[in-house]
């Protein structure tokens, strides 16, 4: 059996030198090297960001977006949106471990796990797409894939129906990071506050803020915003264009009676939402750019050009624990829960 990396660049086939996540092609052999873990696949939750660009491609149709999907993957080795450069994640089985993964995994033959890596760096085959359910961005499909060693991964658990779990885990870095950020007492904006991992968000805010912070949900629609306001996440709720950076500038100035916000969570799925975050954000605070459709170079330049002195933070998908901070939001929130599962689980 064949020796490979940690982070799997004996997978690169184009450019070599990168690493699986940045490279235009990998190999998807489905044989593994002695330190990759070999998955049977039964769903693909894809990022929110790829699958609305898309479904936005196909105009809403099934069949061409399962068309969509597997061209990018048989052209890339993986489920990597040439357009947004995202993935998602997935959740399957364990088929068959590396003997170099001997004693430095928990995994055994036949658990079933979420990849908390993204599939654009993930070595996949999809030999068949057996449904798409596009209104949670989830595709099942029947084929294999591959998890490096260096790839993390979260067992599914017993007391939380797999969909609703995949649906959890696929935005996990959400809600952690925002669970390290906020502190007693801040105004904190969560852009895309009634989407899947704005829910989240929100929920996390309102804990680490206290009694003596304010939490705003800012959504697209009212018929949205109305679902979150029945189970009280927040404090304040906004409807409006996320995109237009003055209505969004001017609405917080006057919820916030000119202040503004310490933190700013964005999670909105369409492009050009960078200004309206950091026009939204106190000089000194931090804007987290969770949503994958946000571009660096709107960000940093945007923020020079208004004179921003803010804290921009990459949107990580992972830190430390997330999927634990994640999944337990879901546990003890029984009507966020209930939410959830309809919205985002298909429940």
């Amino acid at each position: 059996m064949k020796k490979g990396n940690p982070y799997g660049t004996h997978r690169v086939i184009n450019p070599k030198g990168v690493l699986p996540q940045p490279a235009l092609k990998i190999d998807n052999t489905m044989e593994i090297y002695d330190n990759e873990i070999l998955i049977d696949v039964q769903t693909l939750n894809v990022d929110s960001a790829s699958f609305t660009q898309i479904s936005d491609q196909a105009h809403g149709d099934v069949e061409e977006i399962k068309k969509i999907m597997k061209g990018i993957v048989a052209e890339r080795g993986k489920h990597q949106n040439p357009v947004t450069g995202s993935g998602g994640m997935l959740i399957g089985t364990v088929k068959e471990i590396g003997p170099a993964l001997e004693g430095k995994t928990d995994l055994k033959v036949g658990d079933k796990i979420a990849t908390l890596v993204s599939l654009s760096l993930t070595p996949l085959v999809i030999e068949e797409i057996k449904d798409v359910r596009k209104e949670i961005d989830q595709v099942d499909i029947k084929g294999q894939a591959i998890l490096f060693e260096s790839g993390i991964y979260a067992k599914i658990p017993t007391d939380i129906p797999e969909n609703l779990a995949l649906s959890v885990l696929d935005v996990a870095g959400a809600p952690a990071q925002t669970a390290k950020l906020v502190k007693p007492g801040d105004t904190v904006l969560v852009l895309g506050g009634a989407g899947k991992s704005g829910i989240l968000c929100l929920y996390e805010a309102k804990k680490r803020a206290g009694v003596a912070g304010k939490v705003i949900c800012f959504a697209h629609k009212e018929s949205s915003l109305q679902k979150v306001r029945d189970l009280g996440l927040a404090d304040y709720y906004i409807s409006g264009d996320a995109s237009n950076a003055v209505e969004v500038y001017e609405k917080i100035m006057d919820v916030t009676n000119g202040e503004l916000c310490d933190i700013v969570i964005t999670c909105v799925s369409r492009e050009n939402c960078e200004m309206g975050s950091i026009l939204a954000c106190k000089d000194n605070g931090t804007v987290y750019f969770f949503s994958m459709a946000t571009s660096f170079t709107k960000a940093a330049l945007g923020a020079e050009g208004v004179g921003k002195d803010v804290n921009m933070i990459i949107g990580n998908g992972y830190t430390k624990n997330h999927a634990e901070v994640s999944l337990q939001i879901i546990r003890e929130c029984e009507p966020l829960r209930k939410l959830y599962s309809k919205l985002y689980a298909g429940m």
